[in-house]
C-alpha cells in the first residue's frame, strides 16, 4: 500500500483516518495524477462503479454494508515480539472493538453462506498509537491492482431488467484477465464454514514487520478460530440467519480465533495479492483474539469506524502492494459520503443482539 503520490500523502490520509472517527473487498486509488485524468482509476469512479453494481449508500458503507459491532481483547504471545516492536506484541493485554460483516453492498441483504464475509478489528494499546485491519474469509484476493478493481466492478454492473450482472460481461471480465485465474480458483475450491464464529480471516495484504534493529519482516497473517470449524450445509433459515448465529455464539461462551502470521518466503510475491504463498512458509502465533460482546450498529461502538488498513502503529509498515492504497483510500471516501446522508435502521437491531436475561429484565 506504499506507492507515492501527488496528491494527498499517505501520512495525511492516516492522520485524517484518525481525526474524523476514521477508517472487508476493494475500493478507490489515490496515485499521481489520478485526480487529473478521466483515465485514471479514481475515488469517485470507483464509487459509481460500486454504485452501478448495486452498492446501496444513504448512510451506509459502501461494501461491507450489513454488519454488527463486537468487543473484546487480544493477548499477544510473545512471539512476534523479535520482529516488530508494535506494543500489540508488547502488552499482554489490549482492548479490540471490532466489526463483523457481509461483503455486499446492500445493507439488507438476505445472508448467504457464500457471501463474502470480513472480520475488522480496532487494537487499542495503552499509552500507544492503534492498528486497525480489515480481513475477509477468502484466502486470497482475486485482484492485482487498482485496474483490476475497477474493471472487476464494472463487470459486475447490474442489468435493468435483471438486476442482475450481465453473464456475458462477467466471462469477458475473466478472459481479459487470465493472471488473475488461479487466484479465483482457489477461492472457488476453498471449504465454506457455517458461520463467522468458526471462518477464517485473512489480511490478503501484505504488511512489514519492524523490528527494534530497523529489520523489516514481510508477512500476511490469518485469524484462526478456536471454535471448531463445521462446513457451511449451504441452507440457512431466515435473512439473518447468520448474523443470528454469531449472536447465539457469542452469548453463549467467548468466541477465539489465533493470529497467525505467516512470513514471506524469497519467492513469495510480497506486493501482488492475487499470488498464493509458498505452503511451507515460516509461521507465527502472534496471539488470541477473543470477543464477548456484541451490539447492534445502531448504538454500538463501532458504528462511526472506519478500518482503515493504513492506520498502522510503529512496528507495522505498508508493504508496496497497490490494493492497500486502494482500500484505504476508498474507505476515506465511503465515510466522507456516508457522514454527510441520512441513516436507516440496522437489519440487526438492537433488540435483536440481546440476551434473553437482558431483555426479560427490561420487561420486569
Amino acid at each position: 500500500m506504499a506507492e507515492k503520490s501527488t496528491g494527498p500523502s499517505g501520512s495525511a490520509l492516516r492522520w485524517l483516518g484518525v481525526a474524523v472517527a476514521p477508517a472487508a473487498l476493494a475500493l478507490g486509488f489515490l496515485w499521481a495524477g489520478g485526480w487529473l485524468s478521466p483515465h485514471r482509476v479514481t475515488q469517485n469512479r470507483l464509487m459509481g462503479e460500486l454504485h452501478k453494481a448495486g452498492s446501496y449508500g444513504h448512510g451506509f458503507r459502501r461494501a461491507h454494508s450489513k454488519g454488527v459491532c463486537v468487543t473484546g481483547r487480544f493477548d499477544a504471545s510473545g512471539a512476534a515480539a523479535s520482529l516488530s516492536n508494535a506494543a500489540i506484541f508488547q502488552e499482554h493485554s489490549v482492548p479490540v472493538v471490532g466489526r463483523f460483516a457481509l461483503g455486499a453492498g446492500q445493507p439488507y441483504v438476505t445472508d448467504n453462506p457464500a457471501t463474502v464475509r470480513s472480520m475488522a478489528l480496532r487494537l487499542m494499546p495503552t499509552d500507544a498509537p492503534e492498528w486497525r485491519t480489515a480481513m475477509n474469509n477468502p484466502p486470497v484476493l482475486p485482484l492485482r491492482d487498482a485496474q483490476d478493481a475497477s474493471d472487476f466492478f464494472a463487470s459486475q454492473r447490474l442489468d435493468p431488467e435483471t438486476g442482475k450482472p450481465d453473464p456475458a460481461r462477467v466471462k469477458a471480465f475473466g478472459a481479459t484477465h487470465p493472471w488473475l485465474q488461479a487466484a479465483a480458483d482457489k477461492n472457488a475450491r476453498r471449504v465454506i464454514s457455517s458461520g463467522f464464529a468458526d471462518d477464517t480471516y485473512h489480511s490478503l495484504n501484505s504488511f512489514l514487520l519492524v523490528a527494534e534493529n530497523g529489520t523489516k519482516t514481510a508477512v500476511r497473517w490469518a485469524m484462526v478460530p478456536m471454535q471448531p470449524m463445521a462446513p457451511s450445509d449451504g441452507k440457512g433459515e431466515g435473512r439473518d440467519y447468520l448474523f443470528q448465529k454469531l449472536i447465539a455464539d457469542i452469548h453463549d461462551h467467548p468466541l477465539q480465533w489465533r493470529m497467525v502470521m505467516t512470513v514471506a518466503g524469497p519467492h513469495d510475491a510480497v506486493n501482488d495479492p492475487s499470488q498464493t504463498w509458498a505452503q511451507e512458509d515460516r509461521t507465527i502465533d502472534a496471539g488470541t483474539l477473543t470477543l464477548n460482546t456484541v451490539e447492534s450498529e445502531e448504538d454500538g461502538p463501532c458504528t462511526g469506524l472506519t478500518f482503515d488498513p493504513l492506520v498502522l502503529p510503529p512496528g507495522i509498515v505498508a508493504s508496496n502492494d497497490p490494493i492497500l492504497q486502494l482500500r484505504s483510500a476508498a474507505y476515506m471516501r465511503s465515510f466522507a459520503l456516508r457522514s454527510g446522508e441520512k441513516r436507516g435502521s440496522s437489519a440487526i437491531t438492537p433488540a435483536m443482539t440481546q440476551t434473553p436475561e437482558s431483555e426479560s429484565g427490561k420487561k420486569s
